[in-house]
């Protein structure tokens, strides 16, 4: 069956990524596949969790919200509830730790580098856009750091892009947006490295189980999906870029 955007099984969604998005940040990118929009600022602080104090290591961590009318209807900020919700929780753990996968911490220093991750619009695959664009803002913010003369060159040993797929209608597809994710027998959160290594595999059977030649083929389509989004993140940097 055709697909809602009537894209190929193996097409990804539009990508645009603009940098310098926000005026404060020393990181800031907005991200943007298909319909899902996603602000990623990336900021540094002159210290670390307390347990890495003294030990001369950085650290990247994350926070993921979503506004309340990214979705079709309105969800309640979490500080009406006092607390964290259980989903974002878990996607800002993702996040920082696909960022980190690629973190050299000694070159870093003992400073920390938070990534705020804003859902303005959602139509599927948020964490993945959040781990991707906010990639892109944590290397502009390391780029500020020597440029500024603080750290000698940019901490990042490669790059890290994520991407959904999952099977619809028996078909393995890639990016889907939220219509294909809502009805998915089969859906998986492909994180990986510029150099085609995984990061971390979320992969869950829906409606049915899946078979290995099915995940196979969901893995091969992930990584075309995972390199097509490190070219648009070196697309974004432009010739800035020193990996």
């Amino acid at each position: 069956m055709a697909r809602p955007d009537l894209r190929r099984n193996d097409e990804m969604r539009r990508v645009k990524i603009t940098t310098g998005y926000t005026m404060h940040a020393e990181g800031s990118v907005l991200i943007e596949v298909g319909n899902t929009r996603v602000l990623c600022n990336a900021t540094v602080e002159d210290k670390v969790p307390p347990f890495l104090a003294g030990s001369g290591l950085g650290w990247v961590t994350a926070e993921y919200a979503m506004l309340p009318r990214a979705t079709n209807t309105r969800s309640p900020r979490d500080i009406s509830k006092l607390k964290l919700n259980g989903r974002s929780a878990e996607i800002q753990r993702l996040i920082g730790r696909s960022l980190r996968a690629v973190l050299d911490r000694e070159v870093l220093g003992e400073r920390q580098v938070i990534v705020d991750c804003d859902v303005i619009q959602a139509d599927g695959g948020t964490r993945c856009a959040s781990i991707t664009g906010g990639y892109v803002a944590l290397w502009l913010a390391c780029r500020t750091l020597v440029e500024r003369g603080i750290i000698h060159r940019v901490p990042l040993t490669g790059q890290v892009a994520a991407v959904s797929v999952g099977i619809s209608d028996g078909e393995p597809i890639l990016d889907l947006c939220y219509e294909e994710d809502s009805h998915a027998q089969a859906d998986c959160n492909i994180v990986m490295t510029g150099t085609g290594d995984f990061v971390e595999l979320q992969c869950t059977g829906e409606e049915r189980p899946f078979t290995k030649e099915e995940l196979t083929r969901l893995l091969a389509l992930g990584r075309k999906g995972t390199a097509k989004l490190c070219r648009e993140q070196r697309k974004a940097v432009g010739d800035a870029w020193n990996l």
